[in-house]
């Protein structure tokens, strides 16, 4: 027979975190010898015997798992729905935006008012909330297993249901922390954070919660903003008829609001008042006595939700305002007289169908004018901020800048002849060349052949070190010397932003729509602007004034200083003029959203007289640009002037502008009108020797780039 004896060596017993002692291990040894044991056994251990794991052993280590499990749930649950964010609305709240004068402008955003509190609101509209949606909401820990197997029968029997499964915490889970997606996953994790709030939250603060976020249809979430905009009261005063009304839109409140569908409501209304009867909250006489509520819709929205200025604006407006139940009111930079008079400008403009884009701004940034397109009701697509196009020639800003920067002079002489060599071979436009001309005379007249040289002198990281300097973002193409004609893309308001910097010869500029907020000491410290030398400064502002005045912006001449470039892409795709004059910074395009070619039309035609006309009145004291009035002497012979009445020399040079037509009365030359017919442009003049038409030639744009 075996006798089975402790070995003298057994481990002491020892503490077991944590269920307690932990059992010393046995080692049980086999001696069927008795305690005389063979001599080569002698001085060898016997091999122990292994002890079956026990129910205990298996039921500690899965406690242990699930113990673990639940903890790392709870952190998971307090990293990804933190409880604040229950207390937080669960639409972005409404914001109005109105001009730098106060129009309002825009509004957008669900319509939301202060949180309720449960102790303040009368019982009959706590009960027909409980009657309806979750009658046994105090007694329940978050799941109501009853609710869930009711829903679960009627929807097996096709009933149809007069609750739903989910309780008002599992609703106001899903509301807060989840998507409204249907599937056993979210389902599950709806219900562990049900089961959380109910642990840290009062059945009271769970209920405030839950009526402060729900929706109610038309854009209205939470019960102290759906009784004002239904009843005009405050919840706290609201009819039983009123809250029963309320109680009814939760379960679809885009196709039960009354304002829609006041049948679909009050068919709604009397299944609130079946179920409140039926949960005690109500007597039948009670019911049958409850008049339908009569609606008092007061606030009217005749704002527009957008337009393309409040598109771009808007979502700045929501990252500089805190999350809140408070509607919010806030002035923006845009400046009601100049956007009408953009409107006005570009309505009128010969653009047949091609789009249109235009950008105001100050030298700072500030954004005083947008036009994204011909209608925004038919597209509100903005082609100021999200198209990206081709520069085209306005983009040689920025290699004319590198130039200057590598001690290149504007009277240096670039060759303007055909490049015949290499694998990219521009042409000039039209295919006009000058042989040897300055720098200057280059850019006034927008030379291809001399801005690709150019850039293969300085290098494309220069000029690619310019855009980036003045603010360009977008991807600019490296080792490609089409780059220097404007072929890699950009939006309208980068490029609008770059030729600011120059204006106020301070970089990078970044176009805003609200009000900034005063530079601190050290935020002027370490974000110290970029400026030009003053010499490299003054010289680019000296051409960019000839090509409005002597170069391809003749168009966008005006009276005052004026500073400017044309830019046309390839095949007459985009046409754009940008420039600046007085205070305002402005880009101008025009051209097809599918990136059809242009008919005829280049950045020195219909882009440059639309800058043009919106700067004679947008800046103040500007006119169209006058010529020198000739001297001339009074004539003793004759007739007699009243001295009361303006003489005809006073009206010398005076424009009337007529839409697309301009009349200029000239006391010597007598009067010229400048139009267009049949998109052909004609000047029309007016004196002693009779009537004189001609036809002002514009030059047509070849397939390259100016």
């Amino acid at each position: 027979m075996l006798d089975k004896t402790s070995h003298p060596d057994a481990p002491r017993r020892r503490w077991y975190w944590p269920f307690g002692r932990k059992a010393a291990v046995e080692t049980v040894f086999y001696e069927p010898y008795g305690d005389a044991l063979p001599p080569h056994l002698q001085d060898e251990p016997l091999a122990p015997l292994k002890k079956p794991r026990g129910k205990w052993w298996w039921f500690s280590r899965g406690l242990a798992a699930v113990l673990f499990l639940f903890i790392l749930l709870i952190a998971w649950l307090a990293i990804t729905a933190p409880l604040s964010k229950s207390l937080q609305p669960i639409a972005p709240p409404q914001i109005t935006l109105l001009t730098s004068d106060g129009q309002p402008i825009a509004r957008n955003g669900a319509i939301v008012d202060e949180p309720v509190q449960v102790a303040e609101l009368p019982d009959h509209v706590v009960n027909a909330f409980l009657a309806i949606e979750d009658r046994r909401f105090y007694s329940h820990w978050g799941v109501d297993p009853r609710g869930l197997a009711r829903a679960a029968w009627s929807n097996a029997t096709g009933s149809g249901m007069t609750q739903g499964g989910s309780t008002i915490t599992q609703q106001l889970a899903k509301l807060t922390f989840l998507t409204p997606e249907r599937s056993l996953t979210r389902k599950a994790r709806e219900m562990l954070i049900a089961f959380w709030m109910e642990a840290r939250l009062s059945k009271d603060e769970i209920l405030e919660r839950y009526l402060s976020n729900v929706y109610f249809g038309d854009n209205v979430y939470g019960l102290r903003a759906a009784s004002l905009h239904y009843y005009y009261r405050k919840p706290e005063n609201l009819k039983p008829e009123q809250a029963i009304m309320l109680a009814g839109l939760v379960q679809a409140p885009s196709r039960l609001a009354p304002t829609r569908n006041p049948d679909l409501a009050a068919k709604r209304a009397k299944l609130v008042k079946s179920a409140m009867v039926a949960a005690g909250f109500l007597h039948q006489k009670e019911a049958d006595s409850l008049p339908n509520p009569v609606l008092d819709v007061r606030a009217k929205n005749t704002v527009p939700t957008g337009t393309y200025f409040a598109d771009w604006a808007m979502p700045r407006a929501r990252a500089l305002s805190e999350m809140s139940y408070s509607k919010l009111t806030l002035t923006t930079t845009l400046d009601s007289r100049l956007q009408k008079i953009a409107n006005n400008v570009v309505s009128r403009a010969p653009l047949g169908k091609a789009q249109v884009a235009l950008v105001a701004m100050r030298p700072d940034g500030e954004v005083v004018a947008m036009i994204g397109g011909r209608d925004y009701k038919e597209s509100a697509f903005n082609r100021v901020t999200q198209a990206k196009r081709q520069p085209g020639s306005t983009f040689k800003l920025f290699v004319w800048l590198a130039a200057l920067r590598a001690d290149i002079r504007p009277d240096d002489m670039v060759d303007d002849s055909p490049i015949t060599k290499g694998g990219y071979l521009p042409k000039n436009a039209g295919d006009k060349y000058r042989g040897e001309i300055t720098l200057k005379e280059a850019f006034a007249k927008s030379s291809n052949v001399a801005a690709v040289r150019l850039f293969g002198q300085v290098g494309d990281k220069a000029v690619i070190r310019e855009a980036r300097n003045l603010g360009v973002t977008s991807k600019l193409a490296e080792d490609d010397p089409s780059l220097a004609l404007g072929t890699s893309t950009m939006t309208l308001l980068e490029l609008t932003a770059a030729y600011a910097g120059v204006a106020s010869n301070s970089w990078p500029i970044k176009p805003y729509a609200f009000e900034k907020k005063e530079q601190s000491w050290a935020e002027w410290l370490f974000d110290w602007p970029g400026r030009y030398g003053n010499n490299t400064h003054e010289r680019m502002e000296d051409m960019l004034r000839t090509a409005v005045n002597e170069g391809t912006g003749r168009n966008a001449q005006l009276s005052i200083p004026n500073y400017g470039k044309t830019g046309t892409s390839q095949k007459n795709r985009d046409a754009l003029f940008v420039g600046y004059a007085g205070d305002l910074v402005v880009g101008v395009w025009v051209g097809n959203d599918d990136n059809t070619p242009l008919k005829g039309v280049s950045g020195g035609g219909v882009p440059a007289r639309i800058w043009r006309d919106f700067m004679r009145q947008a800046v103040q004291g500007v006119g169209p640009a006058r010529y020198p009035k000739p001297v001339r002497k009074p004539d003793p012979d004759g007739p007699i002037k009243p001295l009361d009445l303006p003489d005809i020399d006073d009206l010398q040079d005076v424009p009337i502008d007529l839409g697309d037509s301009e009349i200029r009365i000239n006391g010597e030359d007598g009067v010229s009108i400048s139009t267009e017919v049949g998109g052909i442009p004609l000047d029309l003049r007016l004196d002693n020797d009779g009537m004189a038409i001609e036809s002002r030639r514009e030059e047509t744009p070849a397939a390259t780039d100016r």
